[in-house]
């Protein structure tokens, strides 16, 4: 165990976890800051002439002191504003009473609550317990959506907001809506700008051939997902028709989402999964030379014997882009324009997934466990480690001696670097392409993905068939950046426990703008040791938690 535990809280604990629930937690009053959706129009406007903050913000941290949750949101801050009128949530897990405490006192009894949840087998106990939680609450409706594949899952996490000022906003992150998921866990949220009424007819559907990254294709994208709610009966149409009334030119980011079903890569409904992936990929500005795709996610399902499907359909995938290759043809003005072309690159790649030792030493101890999963018993799960072995990052960096198995020395001390995540167990899934790889000393993003998507065939799809068709399981939703939606020239930087580049020095004379991407995770990434393996959540672990716990399965 590592001598640099975190301080135990005041409170008592159990001598062992029987299984993989959380603990009875406290409640506990923090100061919360000003309700972010109050200032959410600000956030896509510069905080300088040409420095933008990230579009992706962190979720506070109960357990974590004040310099390590500067500028990160709470879910009251999302939806306390008491001119919310109506709250459209979308998850896997859902806590009814935890979600109604979040909305201003007075006015949560009059806001309209619609509920989407994938339990739809009538004697399921989570769709009895919803039903339950329900009842106590006369403005709360459930809808069940339509799930045609056996193992897929409803596991978007999403909410779409209207107001009383006519404002509607959409916030698309990656926590349950349980308690557990908005406390001491890593977790991200993207917010919109506010979505004000269209002044005519015109854009109500948005556009499919859009620009990818415009509001007008974001809002077709988004249509054309909570349309496939639909398939079977009525569930999302309500949504749809108010939807369709507001303005998206504000947005920038493209919409990836998967839903449930056989899609046709050439058919009218669109692409879903991988190919949407794919497709955006492709329109996407990338940096010449090395780069580095770092996949940081807290689930990973079964991906075959081989990496066939892994680097054959899915790396595949993540590296397309395209690419400045010189000047081309002048303009009306006769300034020379770029010419861009596609490129199939060939980044390397990295998986971050916590070991048990992370996981011994989070904040939780053991209790963050029971959310992140991987299988590594059965012949095939084995085989399958063996090939993600090779590319295994660390979650929290510092897991194990100082050297580890690696043989590589490991500096703790690099604080321009830090995160400040490490005790927080990873709920959050992103996908980052890092321009010449993630260990440069002031790190630059070509693309950002936050997202509900594991890895796993179920959230993406399985490999193209001969008919043309990809499979995908379950739904999920996720949102897509990169620097040119800001401008052209415009450059991305990782941050480290701030939103903002307000305070670095640089930029000089350029007009160009920075943008700041929050880091969830410290670098440079530590690859596993030899022996090292990733936490598995189905086999019990007796060695104890900073707690005390051990986990029993």
């Amino acid at each position: 165990m590592d001598s640099k535990r975190p301080a135990a809280p005041d409170r008592p604990t159990p001598a062992s976890l029987s299984h993989p629930v959380s603990p009875p937690l406290k409640k506990r009053r923090l100061a919360v800051p000003e309700p972010a959706a109050e200032k959410a129009p600000e956030d896509e406007k510069p905080t300088t002439a040409s420095r933008f903050p990230s579009p992706f913000k962190l979720t506070q941290i109960r357990d974590l002191p004040p310099d390590m949750n500067r500028d990160c949101i709470t879910l009251k801050d999302i939806l306390g504003d008491p001119l919310i009128s109506e709250c459209w949530e979308f998850n896997y897990m859902h806590d009814i009473d935890f979600l109604m405490a979040a909305f201003d006192e007075d006015v949560r009894h009059l806001v309209k609550v619609h509920i989407v949840h994938g339990f739809w087998k009538r004697e399921d106990h989570s769709r009895l317990a919803l039903q339950d939680a329900a009842s106590r609450h006369a403005n709360v409706t459930l809808h069940a959506a339509f799930m045609p594949e056996m193992f897929g899952t409803h596991h978007s996490k999403m909410m779409i907001l209207f107001r009383h000022d006519d404002t509607a906003q959409v916030v698309i992150h990656t926590a349950n809506m349980i308690l557990r998921d908005w406390t001491n866990m890593t977790q991200a949220v993207w917010i919109s700008p506010r979505l004000p009424l269209l002044q005519s007819a015109a854009g109500r559907e948005g556009n499919a051939d859009a620009e990818i990254g415009s509001g007008k294709r974001f809002k077709a994208d988004l249509l054309r997902y909570l349309r496939s709610y639909d398939t079977r009966r009525p569930t999302c149409k309500a949504l749809v028709d108010r939807l369709v009334q507001h303005d998206f030119s504000a947005v920038r980011g493209a919409l990836i989402a998967s839903v449930p079903g056989r899609h046709h890569l050439d058919g009218p409904s669109g692409l879903f999964g991988w190919p949407a992936l794919e497709q955006a990929l492709r329109s996407v500005p990338v940096s010449p030379g090395a780069a580095e795709i770092a996949i940081q996610i807290s689930s990973i399902a079964t991906l075959g014997p081989t990496d066939s499907w892994l680097r054959g359909t899915f790396f595949n995938a993540l590296s397309r882009g395209r690419r400045q290759s010189g000047p081309g043809p002048s303009s009306s003005s006769g300034a020379s324009n770029p010419r861009i072309e596609e490129t199939h690159s060939k980044p390397t790649f990295k998986v971050i997934f916590p070991t048990a030792d992370e996981i011994r030493r989070s904040l939780d101890g053991y209790a963050s466990g029971g959310s992140i999963h991987t299988k590594i018993s059965s012949p095939q799960q084995t085989r399958q480690l063996a090939y993600l072995r090779p590319i295994f990052c660390h979650w929290a960096n510092d897991s194990g001696s100082s050297a580890g198995d690696s043989g590589s020395e490991i500096n703790y001390d690099n604080k321009e670097l830090d995160a400040g995540r490490r005790r927080a167990a990873p709920h959050i899934k992103t996908y980052i392409r890092f321009a010449g790889g993630s260990g440069s000393d002031t790190p630059t993003i070509d693309w950002a993905l936050l997202t509900s998507a594991n890895l796993s065939k179920q959230a993406w799809g399985e490999a193209v068939t001969s008919a043309g068709e990809v499979r995908v399981a379950s739904y999920e939703i996720g949102v897509l950046v990169w620097p040119g939606l800001y401008g052209e020239g415009a450059t991305m930087r990782a941050t480290f426990r701030t939103d903002s580049l307000e305070d670095e020095a640089g930029g000089g004379e350029s007009k160009a703008a920075v943008v700041a991407l929050r880091m969830p995770y410290s670098l440079p990434l530590r690859p596993y040791g030899k022996t090292e393996v990733p936490w598995v959540a189905t086999t019990s672990h007796h060695e104890p938690d900073w707690m005390g716990q051990v986990w029993n399965v």
